[in-house]
């Protein structure tokens, strides 16, 4: 996994795509051996997934404002809880940009293009929020989906496509406020990525009140009822899953066995694998090693 578009919009390679070279989104951070890096993973047969963040993205929303959200109250981009400014989901002529990185990335061999933050925002002063269409659930589904049809258009069968959803929309029937439906969704990649984290499920899941305490259920049964939900389609489940301190219970680290209990969930389930995530890119090899 390689963040090829982050969570700040920048770019880590030297990207062709005129409007991220003009809009400043080759970072700060160069990577100048990515292409031989990328060529070794697939030469030794690892499975390499680009993750591209869509709609939060500082960089395109600051540089083309007239795509940017906009703050009732000011009239100028508004912001999330970190300071960063997001493209307005509405605005179907900012798409391309995304997209055309999507392509660069599967013309470098990604086997797999996974999206994230492919939704209307959760978090800061939603209320202050001025769409350039009524947001509701309706509009919001319909945009996501017209992205994503999109984007297999762009992408035919370079690559997979994946994206990135909320753990609770494996136990929400609406959209859970982000244009996220897992019945939606479904029909369009070919492989759904909930992020599982315990501490992630502030309100619980229905028997576990303390999700942190039942890191194994709260695993399984979100892989669980989103492959229930997606049996009519070839959508693969790929979790998410925890591996960093809780911050929303009791600040408990997540250790060989925490990890190791989730690992064993996904698998028990019948995930199509999982996925690790640490912010720091700290991880703990023990239970990498006897996820048991």
């Amino acid at each position: 996994m390689i963040d090829v578009k982050g969570d700040r919009g920048f770019i880590p390679y030297a990207t062709s795509v005129d409007l991220a070279v003009h809009a400043g989104a080759r970072g700060p951070v160069r990577w100048s051996g990515f292409d031989v890096t990328l060529q070794r993973l697939k030469a030794r047969g690892i499975y390499t997934i680009a993750r591209i963040v869509v709609f939060k993205d500082d960089v395109l929303a600051r540089y083309r404002p007239g795509w940017a959200l906009l703050d009732r109250r000011t009239g100028q981009p508004w912001v999330d809880q970190e300071g960063l400014a997001w493209i307005d989901p509405f605005k179907s002529e900012a798409w391309a940009y995304a997209l055309q990185i999507a392509r660069e990335a599967a013309a470098k061999g990604f086997d797999e293009i996974q999206f994230d933050y492919l939704r209307f925002p959760s978090e800061g002063a939603l209320g202050a929020i001025r769409y350039s269409a009524a947001s509701t659930q309706q509009t919001r589904t319909a945009t996501i989906g017209r992205f994503l049809a999109a984007a297999r258009q762009e992408l035919g069968d370079r690559a997979r496509l994946a994206i990135d959803v909320f753990g609770y929309t494996a136990f929400n029937d609406n959209d859970t406020n982000v244009g996220q439906r897992i019945e939606e969704l479904a029909t369009l990649v070919d492989v759904i990525c909930p992020m599982a984290y315990p501490s992630a499920y502030h309100g619980g899941i229905p028997g576990y009140r303390n999700p942190v305490a039942h890191p194994y259920e709260v695993v399984a049964e979100t892989v669980r009822r989103i492959q229930a939900r997606s049996r009519h389609t070839h959508a693969l489940v790929r979790p998410w899953i925890q591996d960093f301190r809780d911050y929303a219970f009791d600040r408990r680290a997540f250790g060989p066995i925490e990890v190791g209990a989730q690992i064993r969930a996904a698998r028990d389930a019948g995930a199509s694998g999982w996925m690790l995530w640490n912010p720091r890119n700290r991880y703990t090899v023990e239970a990498l090693r006897s996820p048991g």
